[in-house]
């Protein structure tokens, strides 16, 4: 098996420094190959970036040697790097007059809300930085290491988690199936301390070198199975891209949950209140089967039920289970082991889907806050649009939003102030010529792009929040000019209220 960098500090700060110096930075690369080498390199696409990286500068040097794994003279390696260090630290190692390097060392934009991008590297196992281990080839191993048993780099599903997570200052992080670090990376810039643990010892020895290399030093990491390693410990921020692929088996320890169906993740779920501190976060991602005979609403409310958190659940996706099991079988290299195989493979997946009465799998955020509230607040829908990214601040708002209505009986409403949040725009629909619309409509540019049909009153309502006027004085105004029972229309607003604020087209002035 592949030995991984032991890396001394001294040295490490070199190799550090020499990145820098090369540019081998995420702008830096996406200067030399331009946007459409970059992003076909995102895909493991190697041909544009091999295209743009002859040229033998230390940046081209680089890309080569830890992006697209192919080897280079020592000379060349030596005028980008301090390859004697590289060589004895086991970041590269010696192929004749060449050398070659044994990790994925690819540059990643440190990106917080609030704070500046910093410039970081993610180490992962050759040829699994991006979209999994599926290119790898059928004899089950990349680089000598079991397949079982390999390490990703950045992928959609790290880049969508990051985007989610709550990025307020915190003591503490827990990331839970830190994998190659890219969660904790993240954690590192806004948390006092953060704790990574996973399942597979190779997994917490590559977040290390991911930390080390980018320069974090306040991280620790435990091995072993969900909460496990923590014991009792709280924590402000927990955030897990778990291996959540319902599979009839769990082959591979960085996607299967060696769990019966969707087990692991509700287990997740379940147990995440015994770690989160008062007005904690936890935000996971998920995959939930959908059950014959019964509404995946109520299956993700009965994992959320009796735990006292509030619980935010957004289905993205629903893939038939061919789909799914075509999906990661693919992802797992069967569809390269011969067609009996395959379809062996295949047909063990649409078996165990169908004798547990399985008929699609749904893919999904869930973000839980120990609010401590007597009544929580659960919302749990399925929402495929295009949303606002980092979503991260507008979760946040919107747990704050829940607070605010828990708070406030439908009087307390009324004597509140609001302002109309950013970029909502309203929308007139009807045929073309009428003289009246048939509906109006407001539309979020923010956030989570919402869009919702209002009656005249709430048009008008939204209209005017601008956070001088009370919302009953405006609702007083409105019965004025529309010539209506004041009374009557202060008894029908609220209802109206909550839906605007809870969605976030109306904000609580402060």
């Amino acid at each position: 098996m592949t030995t991984l960098p032991t890396p001394d500090p001294a040295r490490l700060a070199r190799l550090r420094e020499a990145l820098l110096t090369a540019s081998y930075t995420a702008d830096g690369c996406l200067d030399l190959l331009g946007p459409t080498g970059y992003a076909a390199l995102a895909r493991n696409e190697a041909v544009p970036a091999l295209r743009a990286t002859r040229g033998g500068t230390p940046l081209e040097t680089l890309i080569r040697l830890f992006l697209l794994q192919q080897p280079a003279s020592y000379a060349a390696a030596a005028a980008a790097l301090p390859v004697d260090d590289c060589l004895i630290d086991g970041w590269l190692t010696a192929d004749g007059d060449l050398v070659r390097a044994t990790v994925d060392v690819r540059p990643y934009a440190n990106e917080v809300a609030g704070l500046d991008s910093a410039d970081a590297w993610v180490v992962s196992d050759l040829g699994c930085a991006v979209g999994g281990a599926g290119g790898i080839g059928g004899g089950g191993s990349a680089a000598g290491v079991p397949r079982r048993e390999l390490v990703l780099g950045v992928g959609g599903a790290s880049t969508t988690l990051a985007n989610l997570a709550v990025r307020r200052p915190v003591r503490s992080v827990l990331d839970l199936g830190t994998g190659s670090g890219v969660q904790a990376l993240h954690a590192a810039r806004h948390a006092q301390r953060v704790t990574g643990t996973d399942l597979n010892p190779r997994a917490l020895a590559f977040a290390q070198l991911t930390l080390a290399l980018s320069g974090f030093d306040h991280v620790e990491t435990a091995e072993g199975s969900l909460f496990e390693p923590v014991g009792d410990q709280k924590f402000d921020l927990i955030v897990s891209n778990p291996p959540f692929v319902i599979s009839p088996d769990s082959r591979f320890v960085y996607r299967d949950g060696g769990m019966a169906g969707d087990d692991l993740c509700r287990s997740l779920v379940r147990s995440a209140a015994a770690h989160l501190e008062p007005g904690g976060y936890c935000q996971l991602l998920a995959n939930w089967q959908h059950v014959k005979g019964e509404d995946w609403h109520d299956r993700l409310a009965g994992w959320v039920a009796g735990t006292g958190l509030d619980a935010w659940v957004v289905q993205r996706e629903v893939q038939d289970v061919a789909q799914y099991a075509e999906l990661w079988l693919r992802d797992g290299g069967d569809h390269l082991a011969g067609r009996e195989a395959y379809e062996a493979r295949y047909n063990e997946w649409l078996d165990a889907f169908e004798a547990a009465g399985v008929e699609g799998i749904g893919f999904g955020w869930i973000t839980l806050r120990n609010s401590g509230a007597e009544q929580p607040a659960v919302r749990i829908e399925e929402w495929p649009h295009p949303v606002e990214q980092p979503l991260g601040p507008h979760i946040e708002r919107w747990f704050a939003r829940q607070d605010f209505l828990r708070e406030h009986d439908d009087a307390a409403l009324l004597a509140a102030r609001y302002l109309l949040a950013d970029e909502v725009v309203q929308e007139q629909v009807g045929a073309p010529g009428a003289e009246d619309p048939e509906h109006v409509v407001l539309r979020q540019g923010r956030g989570m792009r919402r869009a919702t049909k209002v009656d005249t009153v709430g048009a008008g309502f939204a209209g005017v929040c601008d956070g001088s006027l009370a919302a009953g004085d405006i609702v007083d105004a409105i019965a004025r000019l529309l010539d209506e029972d004041g009374s009557g229309l202060r008894d029908r607003v609220p209802e109206s209220l909550r839906l605007l604020v809870e969605q976030g087209f109306i904000e609580p002035a402060v």
